[in-house]
């Protein structure tokens, strides 16, 4: 089987009972997760039944010819087949004594649910006839036929699979029973004819001339086409919307491709011996160290995770008549797996006839809660040093943590009760489909996703809505374990609840209650309830496993973390979250409400008496806010940016203006009062610019309105000189902001001292402010060593540094074209929420620039890509001193830093 390329690996035993695997663990690349583990389980000795997997590679050559399969690789696969039919004796599509297949895919990073997988296959007219024979089962052989058709027609063929969920309902209607399971071997042989039939008449002959027999499409019969097209559906299901969304969701390149693993298929749908199930080492809902997870007795793996049959917990299992020795085996293999992989295990398995059979694991899926809570107990009982534990924890998951959970005070009846399958609370809107969801999100309105069960084309919607509600399905279903992945919170299996997707509204059994499209409903996904209204909800407080890792973190890191905020309330936040400092208080936000009618009265007035005034108004209120905040952050750096937006941006919008003097003419409104009113607009209209981002603000408003910078200067020096007086030790910095040439902080440093220097007279306090600038210019960074020499500091304002970089207006692109760019890969991701490579390129030339000319500057990050991860790590290497990000992503950046650190190591 040796070939230049090698394109296909088998795994498990051959005929003789010996292990012939070609793979491991490591090969995720090559082999998909789940091939290598596959490899790695049979390698270790477990038992799993044989197969071989074709690789990622074999996908994306595939894929980038146009979905032309390499040449020789058809033949490869045919030779591992026949290898395959000789190690377990017997051939596919065999009359006699069948080999069945099932056809899975295996990406190199875990995507649940999101590609796709056929089973039973091999089965036609001919071998069912040899699983009757050898299952003595004929209603077990009728119902492996019927489940291959639908899955094939479905998977490899895109039927809707409501055309056969339909005829089944019609079938157990017609016999008057009521679960699939109540239907005998003589109605799943007439389903099986009526399912080729709805094949027979839904499938394009044009687009399939290779199912043409006598003029018309049939099922195919040939067990090598059935394994092509099965393979290629795999492929093809790589590139399929809710892959490449869940993809672009979680950071995971599109050129990885996809493996396919054939594998001999074992049946835990052959009696009550038989079983099948999905089970986590530890509960991935909080990680407690228990089993946990989901089985069902006489049934087929999808039955388990589609949430189609209600099941049970996986403790029970080794209590079950049938299944004592294998569900003990299980617990033994959890234990192996744990201590193999060193990490919580998620396991598939499949009990027939009491033999156990290992179908997958792979590191399993967990909420931030019990990431926390795994590691620091492995780290305990010694299987994960600290450094990994710090590396276990997604710091995106942290954002879980910090999700709003209902209030303890608050008062509400409960309506239903589920599964508590993802933790956190959310209200919103009742709504009965992904599109809904999709439409509330996008015009505001916070919204909960209420569906039977979800299904990876409900992805977009699931991202959208505050919080998941199901009727069906377990606490493996796909509701359950993509919300835990997303931090989504989620209740499932709500058995109450009957839902009308037609009509939108859901039915609460027992009651008569109705939930309709846009009633408000409140979920609670770490206890399982369901209210009707809008529960008031509270975020929580970090204690626990989550102090314990962050400690762990801020030993290993060697970034600062300070926060974003601009008033005294999010001060204290921060300093709760662990943040070091503030590295922006944007001071334009101190200017709303009440105030920005004094701003305006400076910016209309020419009156030199009146400006002051509004001057002396906004010092009072600033100096104000300021004590505030120092004293909120005392002992630790504040860094204040002072005014900053162009000036139109205090002003009445012109068009209401507009809109307010034709409705006065038109309703003859006194001439005086229209007058004022179109002076009014002529002054607003005189501010207007072309392009107010790269207009008069920052640095320019202060040269061009002096008396701005001054008044903010005053108002930071005398709020640090009161304090100072009360024995406190306030610490701020000032921030001039889009300097882009020494001359312009040179000349309002020289401004900022002498106010300093004036209020340390009158107050009789000594003031150490330091002063610098915001680097968010290209050619601020390219002479940053010139810039440096006036500035005690630099913090890299990379929202709009990316900006200026690309030439893009974020207010404009972000929803225009950066979508269309990234689907069309002319960018690998968003530039404003991972750091662009151009744009660390200058941020890299500025830190260092900045040391030439000033060897004790000290340089941070204060754009939203702060608390970015990924742009962290990219800071981290760049050696900046600190970033600064909102509050709420405080834990996420001490976090990230440390795996920073960890990685540069």
């Amino acid at each position: 089987m040796s070939e230049e390329v090698k394109r296909v690996y088998a795994f498990g035993k051959d005929a003789q009972g010996n292990n012939v695997t070609e793979g491991n663990t490591d090969m995720k690349a090559v082999l998909g997760g789940k091939g290598a583990n596959l490899a790695e389980m049979a390698n270790i000795g477990l038992p799993v039944p044989p197969g071989f997997t074709i690789t990622c590679q074999t996908c994306m050559e595939y894929a980038n010819a146009d979905n032309t399969w390499p040449e020789g690789a058809l033949d490869t696969i045919h030779e591992y087949r026949e290898d395959l039919e000789k190690r377990m004796g017997k051939k596919i599509g065999d009359a006699e004594d069948p080999l069945l297949v099932s056809v899975r895919s295996g990406a190199p990073m875990s995507m649940p649910g999101m590609m796709d997988t056929v089973l039973n296959l091999g089965l036609n007219d001919q071998s069912i006839n040899g699983l009757i024979k050898q299952t003595e089962n004929p209603r077990f052989a009728w119902d492996s036929y019927r489940r291959f058709i639908q899955m094939f027609s479905n998977v490899v063929m895109g039927l809707d699979g409501d055309l056969f969920e339909n005829a089944i309902t019609a079938m157990k209607n017609a016999r008057g029973v009521a679960s699939d399971t109540d239907l005998t071997a003589e109605d799943l042989t007439e389903l099986v004819v009526e399912f080729k039939k709805i094949f027979t008449e839904n499938v394009s002959a044009e687009e399939y001339p290779s199912l043409v027999v006598d003029g018309t499409v049939q099922f195919p019969q040939d067990p090598m086409i059935q394994l092509k097209l099965a393979i290629e559906a795999v492929f093809g299901s790589w590139n399929n919307p809710r892959a490449v969304l869940y993809r672009k969701k979680n950071k995971i390149a599109d050129d990885l491709g996809t493996a396919v693993n054939v594998q001999s298929m074992v049946f835990g749908n052959k009696g009550n011996t038989s079983a099948t199930g999905v089970a986590f080492t530890r509960n991935p809902a909080n990680g407690a160290k228990e089993f946990y997870g989901d089985y069902l007795v006489n049934a087929q793996g999808e039955d388990v995770v589609a949430g189609i049959r209600n099941t049970s917990p996986i403790a029970e299992l080794k209590n079950v008549e049938g299944l004592e020795e294998a569900g003990s085996q299980l617990e033994e293999i959890f234990v192996t797996l744990e201590n193999h992989f060193r990490d919580m295990c998620d396991i598939e398995f499949t009990i027939e006839q009491g033999k156990l059979w290992m179908l997958q694991t792979r590191v399993g899926k967990r909420t931030a809660a019990a990431a926390l809570h795994i590691a620091i107990e492995m780290e305990k009982e010694g299987l994960i040093t600290k450094e990994e534990a710090v590396g276990r924890v997604e710091p995106d998951q942290l954002d879980q943590l910090l999700h709003p959970q209902f209030d303890k005070n608050a008062t509400y009846d409960v309506v239903a009760r589920g599964l508590n399958a993802s933790p956190g609370a959310a209200v919103g809107e009742a709504v009965f489909s992904a599109a809904d969801a999709v439409a509330a999100a996008e015009a505001g309105r916070k919204c909960v996703l209420v569906r039977w069960e979800t299904t990876p084309d409900d992805l977009a919607g699931m991202i959208a809505a505050e919080g998941i509600l199901t009727s069906h399905g377990g606490k493996t279903s796909h509701a359950a374990v993509i919300a835990r992945g997303m931090g989504a919170p989620c209740v499932c299996g709500v058995e109450a609840l009957k839902i009308d997707a037609e009509k939108k509204e859901a039915a609460i059994t027992g009651t008569d209650l109705v939930v309709c499209e846009g009633d408000m409903i409140s979920i609670d996904g770490t206890t399982g309830i369901v209210v009707l209204g809008a529960v008031d909800l509270v975020m929580p407080e970090l204690t626990g496993d989550l102090d314990t890792i962050l400690e762990w973190a801020d030993e290993f890191r060697t970034l600062g973390v300070r926060a974003n905020a601009d008033n005294p309330e999010d001060a204290e936040l921060s300093r709760s979250f662990g943040a070091q400092g503030i590295g922006l208080c944007r001071t334009e936000h101190m200017f709303l409400g009440d105030r920005k009618q004094i701003i305006q009265t400076f910016i209309l007035n020419e009156d030199e008496l009146v400006r002051e005034k509004a001057v002396n108004d906004l010092f009072e209120a600033q100096s104000g806010d300021f004590y505030g905040m120092f004293k909120a952050m005392d002992g630790l750096p504040v860094i204040v940016r002072l005014l900053d937006p162009p000036l139109h941006e205090f002003l009445e919008s012109p068009r209401a203006l507009d809109v307010e003097i034709a409705r006065m003419e038109a309703t003859g409104a006194d001439a005086a009062a229209i007058a004022e009113k179109r002076e009014l607009m002529e002054k607003i209209d005189s501010f207007a610019e072309q392009n107010p981002m790269l207009g008069m603000r920052g640095c320019r408003l202060g040269i061009v309105y002096p008396i701005l910078p001054e008044m903010q200067v005053r108002a930071i020096a005398t709020a640090a000189a009161r304090l100072k007086k009360e024995g406190l030790d306030p610490k701020p910095e000032i921030m001039i902001p889009l300097v882009s040439v020494k001359a312009e902080l040179a000349k309002l440093r020289g401004v900022a001292e002498k106010v300093i220097a004036e209020v340390a007279a009158e107050e009789g306090v000594e003031l150490e402010i330091p002063i610098g600038t915001m680097i968010e210019l290209p050619r601020a960074a390219v002479t940053a060593d010139e810039i440096a020499t006036q500035a005690d500091f630099f913090s890299f304002g990379t929202n709009d540094l990316t900006q200026t970089t690309f030439g893009f207006s974020r207010d404009d692109v972000e929803a225009e074209f950066v979508p269309q760019y990234l689907s069309q890969r002319l960018l690998p991701y968003n530039p404003f929420a991972t750091v662009d490579a151009g744009v660390a390129k200058l941020v890299k030339m500025g830190v260092e620039l900045g040391h030439e000319g000033n060897p004790d500057i000290m340089c941070g990050v204060c754009g939203e890509h702060g608390g970015d991860p990924d742009s962290i790590h990219t800071f981290n290497a760049i050696g900046l001193d600190y970033v600064s990000c909102s509050p709420y992503r405080v834990p996420v950046a001490r976090l990230a830093a440390a795996q920073a650190a960890i990685a540069s190591k």
